[in-house]
């Protein structure tokens, strides 16, 4: 699919009533809408206790996840896993206000529609033993939290191509970078390994969104569809690997440019002017690498640089119009339907 600067957004929104998160989003101005994930609304609705919830032993109640590795009981999971129960991770209703109002409307006639969970590095880094050590580190939890993302995400995958023939799945990885500076050595091997696996069979464009700097390398090369970053923060990073990125845009590979920001001190520095300005001179310097420019457009996206559960209400409306201008701006430039 050409995506032609198309517009998603990367998850969580900062409204307590699932109607009006999802009436916004839904609005025309976002072309790949998004379920709105709700952390105002209490822990539940936090990312990692969403993506947690289905981990055996696992204790979420005070919005910490924690587990008890040597006493808990995997062999419900493991059967569930074992025999390909997809139904199994069904996603709890009181855990996804957002998501469950999302698959009420009709959303067919959208370019694509767009659901995330989160990602085995930043999972992993969240979710600790007894001990305060995360679970990341131990093999045995790691296997299962693994194929737990991976069969979570089918379910979501499925329940989502219901409504749409199109769709894309965000494995959101805000936490990679501390997996870098942790003083327990993993291999980038191992990683490019672990991505791969959970992302294995999910039936939907895949992706992975960082709103961090990065080993842009390890994603680039891996078996995704979709790259999310905070353009407008970390292009100039994404750009110091010029033979991966080519290689990437050579197998249909999409860049997501988080270039409107959710932060609203930044929010306020900027207007449509200023950040097309930025996306030139990205495109400028994909150039000068040996990218074609317009083969760079027609598989990019348009993000803001992370979730807007900080940006509030109020500048909602602010970075949608953001997003959809900056957006048809660089359709007319590009020439793009």
């Amino acid at each position: 699919m050409d995506w032609n600067f198309a517009t998603t957004l990367v998850g969580s929104q900062p409204y307590t009533n699932s109607v009006e998160a999802v009436d916004k989003i839904l609005d025309g101005r976002i072309a790949c809408p998004s379920w709105p994930q709700l952390p105002t609304r209490g822990y539940k609705e936090d990312m990692f206790v969403q993506t947690g919830v289905h981990l055996p032993g696992v204790h979420h109640d005070t919005g910490k996840l924690v587990v008890d590795l040597d006493n808990y009981d995997p062999t419900e999971i493991d059967t569930a896993i074992l025999e390909e129960e997809i139904d199994y991770f069904v996603y709890p209703s009181d855990f996804y206000a957002g998501l469950f109002e999302f698959l009420e409307r009709d959303t067919s006639k959208f370019q694509a529609i767009k659901g995330q969970i989160t990602g085995l590095i930043s999972e992993g880094l969240q979710v600790y033993d007894a001990a305060g050590h995360p679970v990341i580190y131990d093999e045995s939890y790691r296997r299962i939290l693994k194929k737990t993302i991976n069969m979570s995400a089918k379910w979501q995958a499925k329940r989502l191509s219901k409504k749409n023939s199109h769709v894309i799945i965000f494995f959101d990885e805000p936490l990679f970078a501390l997996l870098e500076t942790s003083p327990t050595s993993i291999s980038p091997n191992d990683v490019f390994n672990w991505i791969n696996e959970v992302i294995d069979g999910v039936d939907c464009y895949r992706g992975i969104h960082c709103c961090d700097n990065a080993n842009w390398s390890l994603f680039l090369k891996s078996n995704i569809d979709i790259l999310s970053i905070d353009a407008y923060s970390y292009a100039d990073n994404l750009l110091m690997f010029p033979d991966e990125l080519t290689e990437f845009y050579g197998k249909g590979g999409v860049i997501a440019w988080g270039i409107v920001p959710s932060n609203n001190n930044l929010l306020n520095t900027e207007d449509v002017n200023s950040l097309i300005q930025k996306m030139e001179k990205i495109f400028d310097k994909l150039e000068e690498k040996g990218v074609n420019r317009q083969k760079a457009a027609t598989q990019s996206l348009i993000t803001p640089q992370c979730g807007l559960n900080n940006v509030g209400i109020d500048n909602i409306d602010k970075v949608f119009d953001m997003l959809d201008k900056v957006s048809k701006t660089l359709k007319e430039e590009y020439d793009l339907p």
